[in-house]
């Protein structure tokens, strides 16, 4: 993709072959952020270790302290009382059949899926649709649940999923670039520590290999991996 004059006169403010401590990464990010909308502010992090084995492939959840900055639209297969706590707990799309005909038909507008136990056999019919988008529902992320309320409340409140990549690379976003230097330093620690929990037993040697920042429309900033 051609680099606009904007992404090239940032690229000429800073050397991106150096590392940076995380406060300063961050803080360098937001002064690159020039873009007319509030850009999101992005965490990259390369794991030392083979995602292709089933015991080192690395898949959460991680509550963002100070949120995400954006409107996550929930949809929630339940039904009866689950389903009105869904509703309550303010999820933006509740249903069985009728929320699986829409996906069907391509109708997705919606950041995350849940649902409660006994309806994954219908929603598993659906993972042609949502499986490549990410959208499936999984216990290990703690979207196949019977509390959905509170399933949906901490997703709008600022949780997100990590998964690695076939390469071993996690990303997730950690606000906006409108956030406090402290907010993103916060949210990023909160990923970082995340990620060490969830280190696999099996995975050997270094296993934080490399950690960028980045704004939606901005470069990658290398943060030093030294200290974690």
């Amino acid at each position: 993709m051609p680099q606009g004059k904007k992404y090239r006169a940032a690229v000429a403010t800073y050397d991106v072959e150096s590392t940076f401590e995380a406060a300063a990464a961050i803080a360098k990010v937001k002064s690159m952020a020039s873009a007319k909308f509030d850009e999101t502010v992005e965490l990259a992090v390369r794991l030392g270790l083979d995602p292709r084995k089933a015991d080192q492939a690395v898949r959460g959840t991680v509550a963002l302290p100070a949120g995400t900055g954006k409107n996550v639209r929930v949809a929630v297969f339940a039904a009866g009382e689950a389903a009105q706590a869904a509703r309550e707990a303010g999820a933006d799309l509740v249903g069985t059949d009728d929320l699986a005909a829409d996906i069907e038909k391509g109708n997705m507008n919606f950041d995350i899926a849940i649902a409660t136990p006994d309806l994954m056999p219908m929603v598993g019919k659906l993972g042609r649709a949502l499986g490549p988008r990410g959208l499936m529902p999984n216990p290990k992320t703690g979207t196949v649940t019977n509390d959905v309320a509170k399933a949906v409340s901490e997703f709008k409140g600022g949780k997100v999923e990590y998964r690695t990549d076939r390469y071993g690379n996690v990303q997730v976003p950690i606000g906006k670039a409108s956030f406090s230097e402290a907010d993103l330093e916060r949210n990023f620690s909160a990923v970082i520590e995340e990620l060490q929990r969830a280190r696999p037993s099996s995975a050997k040697g270094r296993y934080i290999k490399k950690i960028s920042l980045s704004s939606t429309m901005g470069p990658g900033v290398k943060v030093d991996v030294n200290n974690y």
